[in-house]
């Protein structure tokens, strides 16, 4: 009778058997908890509301979590657009893009990940910052005819 495989233990299954961030953090169950976190924040932040006004907050958290799992070394579920595409029609400014780092900052505290791991996180997300930041409106490009382009109040 032939032998069965092994089942891989929980960490192995779940978030690999490496140091990648992603299975440092937790996996999963981290990314979940401060997106949403996160985006509770952001959702209410008044210089980010025109950028979610007809998006779904539960989307919008899933679709991070897919993506910076992917970007932290866990599992390619993402879907979406990458950063470049996804905020084309955005006139995100480096002022913009920083508050929003700052408050993932506070977040990541606030969901007590540890420091070390904190700044490994947030380097993973600056990374992004040359795809979505525009120096002037006229970098906004529309990804659909029927866009508009999408700007914190006070910016243009």
């Amino acid at each position: 009778m032939p032998s069965l495989p092994l089942k891989k233990s929980i960490t192995e299954h779940d978030f690999g058997a490496d140091n990648s961030l992603y299975a440092l953090i937790g996996g999963r169950p981290c990314l979940e908890r401060v997106h949403k976190a996160l985006y509770n924040k952001i959702f209410t932040h008044p210089a980010f509301r025109a950028f979610f006004k007809n998006t779904d907050q539960t989307h919008q958290e899933n679709q991070q979590t897919d993506f910076m799992a992917m970007a932290m070394g866990g599992p390619s579920h993402y879907s979406g657009r990458l950063p470049d595409g996804a905020h084309m029609h955005m006139f995100i400014t480096e002022e913009i893009f920083e508050l929003r780092h700052q408050i993932l900052s506070e977040t990541l505290k606030e969901c007590l990940v540890p420091a070390d791991l904190r700044d490994r996180w947030l380097s993973a997300d600056y990374q992004f910052k040359g795809k979505i930041v525009k120096k002037t409106f006229d970098d906004c490009k529309k990804r659909y005819n029927s866009d508009t382009i999408l700007f914190a109040p006070g910016t243009v």
